[in-house]
């Protein structure tokens, strides 16, 4: 058993927010948890490649979107999305406020992956 705090991790700019990993590979556990912060406003481009993530809202407002724009899910606290399928997406926070999330991704994170949002792909790792 041991404690870890937002405090003590090393906060990541991923490009578009900012994502402090609480739980990374080298924790054994066999996932990752990460408190993620989506700037207001914003529009990422993302798919995960090599991971599965889960993401639940715990505060602001914004939606994730299929890379087809067929599948759209509001987020506000309280709602949970899970990309099953290595999905690319659009995540987009809202215009007033930033977006906050705890991401769960399996396999875990090695911890120091960001996103190269600069690409018209979407970014993955």
């Amino acid at each position: 058993m041991f404690k870890r705090s937002r405090e003590k991790t090393e906060t990541i700019d991923w490009g578009n927010g900012t994502s402090e990993r609480l739980l990374v590979e080298e924790d054994g556990l066999g996932f990752t948890v990460a408190h993620t912060v989506v700037r207001a406003g914003t529009v990422s481009r993302l798919r995960y490649a090599n991971h599965l993530e889960a993401c639940y809202c715990i505060g602001g407002s914004g939606f994730v979107e299929s890379k087809d724009g067929g599948t759209r899910i509001d987020l506000s606290p309280g709602v949970l999305y899970a990309l099953d399928q290595h999905d690319p997406h659009l995540l987009i926070a809202g215009a007033h406020e930033d977006l906050e999330l705890v991401s769960v991704f399996n396999p875990p994170l090695r911890g120091d992956e960001r996103h190269d949002l600069t690409s018209p792909d979407f970014s993955s790792y």
